[in-house]
């Protein structure tokens, strides 16, 4: 595409690029926010303040015990928590040591946590104690010599750090028993660190920062290699994005924002804690946005002006009958993502905040804001928006070329935020990037006369279930597993609630197998989401001429 139509399309103010070489490194990034913020709150976790002096000061510390362990700069560090404090504390402290960041999802079964450790040669993790049961069932298979163990209550101060951790351990029984001998408490880290020296890597804007773990269209997990500069660009390009409308906070308030998605998800990664470091802004961290209640009464005792969530967090809070606790009246973005939005959630949601949602687009592989509606919009316009500053869509036919105006293809990215390809698989690298650099994302867009793009279909049988990717392959490939399955196969349905959820089916070699055996297989070897909402017991499967299942035809029918 050699112009760009859809800049015409862009709010007064906005500009067409960005300068990604602002920063050296997100290390830069981030230490110019700790000095400049520093008396400012910069997260907020279950009515204790943790400010960016704090957040320097503690993130150096643990830096300095992780390079105390030996390890070699470039090297990679998991973190497997939910949303608590030690979660931005770590991931400051591995970029600072000259490491990698390994987000994990803390819900992973053993054998999806091994996997993902084995492939991305983790030498350390820094782990919630609810979650160490699960890496006692693995480790010995994994590269990681070094545990860090947190705790619930770790930064709630003494006392109530205390009551909190007893609650969970004691009376909500969230800890499972675990051996992980060898393992050091977070806050003894930080100890041992604070007495011991850190030095300053040299990191490079080329260095990888992050290794974002997607299933790609194989369905076993690929890390994309995110680096400083691709996570820079994104975090520059989103903040100039929602300027228009953040530049309405009063002077004098701090901009606030809600972390309710996972932050090992790499939507709430960029756009919630990076992109609330870089403005100075108040992060409010939410570590069960299952909970419905519990994340309202958060929110009451907040200003809140944005909020980056997926459709079904949308839709639960603006349907709960506490809605009205919350003063929404300050919000300027409501930025959805993950996975389409609704109309009649986005239309809910504006009736009841006066705050529309703009609906994004992007993928773990681009860091992951490619496009967004504008923030100024008033409506839902039902599109992905428009590709963001320094961002070039085009649209690929099967052959790699470009379609006519107005026809549906595979939309390619290419961008400052676009990954440097897949961690050791430059195989799978090649299938994915173009000979211009452009990254195909596996959508079926069209783009209308203003720029606007808008996803028809997925060219891969992924299935999206609340903005969590799901690969059939995947699922198949564990059931397939299970004494008793002959062959099965499974496909994405409509849910109202999740957008769509995983319907299996399976021709049995053992009349005697149940649904339950099967739920229970499924539950010991797959993380929540991944798991079969639906089992259809089959005398056969739809194939093609040469054997392959027909997953269309089993969608169709």
């Amino acid at each position: 595409m050699t112009d760009r139509i859809w800049l015409t399309s862009y709010p007064p103010g906005v500009p067409a690029d960005i300068d990604a070489t602002r920063y050296p490194s997100l290390v830069a990034l981030m230490e110019e926010s700790f000095q400049q913020y520093a008396d400012r709150v910069a997260y907020c976790f279950m009515g204790r303040d943790i400010t960016y002096a704090q957040t320097d000061h503690l993130s150096r510390s643990l830096a300095a015990y992780l390079q105390g362990l030996g390890l070699a700069q470039g090297d990679r560090v998991a973190i497997m928590m939910p949303n608590v404090p030690q979660y931005p504390v770590a991931v400051a402290a591995i970029l600072r040591a000259g490491f990698v960041v390994v987000n994990v999802n803390p819900l992973y079964t053993p054998r999806e946590l091994e996997h993902q450790l084995k492939d991305a040669g983790a030498k350390a993790i820094v782990i919630i104690e609810n979650f160490a049961k699960t890496l006692e069932q693995c480790i010995a298979a994994t590269p990681v010599e070094h545990v860090v163990l947190c705790a619930m209550g770790d930064q709630l101060g003494l006392l109530k750090g205390a009551l909190v951790n007893y609650v969970v351990r004691s009376v909500k029984k969230m800890v499972p028993a675990y051996s992980l001998p060898g393992a050091v408490r977070f806050n003894e880290a930080l100890a041992r660190g604070a007495r011991g020296a850190f030095k300053k890597p040299d990191i490079q804007p080329d260095d990888v920062a992050v290794l974002q773990y997607t299933g790609g269209t194989t369905g076993v997990a690929k890390g994309a290699m995110l680096l400083h500069r691709n996570v820079i660009a994104n975090v520059l390009q989103s903040d100039v994005w929602n300027q228009p409308v953040m530049a309405r906070i009063p002077a004098g308030e701090q901009p606030t924002g809600v972390c309710a998605l996972p932050l090992y998800h790499i939507f709430a990664f960029t756009v919630g804690m990076m992109l609330s470091l870089r403005g100075g802004g108040k992060l409010i961290l939410i570590p069960n946005p299952r909970d419905l209640a519990a994340v309202l009464k958060e929110l009451s005792r907040h200003t809140i002006h944005s909020f980056p969530a997926v459709n079904t967090l949308f839709n639960g809070l603006a349907n709960h009958p506490d809605f009205k606790t919350v003063d929404w009246s300050h919000l300027k973005v409501s930025v959805g993502g993950g996975t389409a939005v609704q109309g009649a959630v986005a239309k809910l949601w504006l009736e009841k905040t006066g705050c529309p949602i703009c609906e994004g687009y992007g993928l773990s592989e681009t860091s992951p804001s490619a496009s967004c509606n504008p923030t100024t919009s008033t409506e839902y316009t039902g599109t992905i928006g428009v590709p963001l500053p320094g961002t070039w869509f085009k649209l690929l036919d099967d052959d790699g070329n470009e379609v006519a105006p107005g026809q549906p293809g595979e939309i390619a990215i290419k961008g400052p935020q676009v990954m440097a390809g897949y961690w050791q698989r430059p195989d799978e690298t090649a299938k994915v990037m173009t000979s211009d650099g452009y990254f195909k994302s596996g959508d079926i867009g069209t783009m209308d006369e203003r720029g606007f793009f808008k996803i028809v279909d997925r060219k891969k049988d992924m299935i999206l279930v609340s903005g969590f990717n799901v690969y059939p392959n995947e699922i198949e490939d564990v059931v397939a597993g299970l004494e008793g399955v002959l062959e099965c196969a499974c496909v994405g349905v409509p849910d109202e609630k999740s957008g769509e959820v995983v319907k299996l089916f399976i021709v049995k070699k053992d009349p005697a197998l149940t649904e339950a055996q099967v739920r229970a297989f499924c539950k010991a070897n797959l993380t929540g989401y991944k798991q079969p909402r639906l089992i259809e017991f089959r005398a056969d499967l739809p194939k093609t001429p040469v054997g392959k299942i027909l997953r269309r035809e089993l969608r169709g029918q």
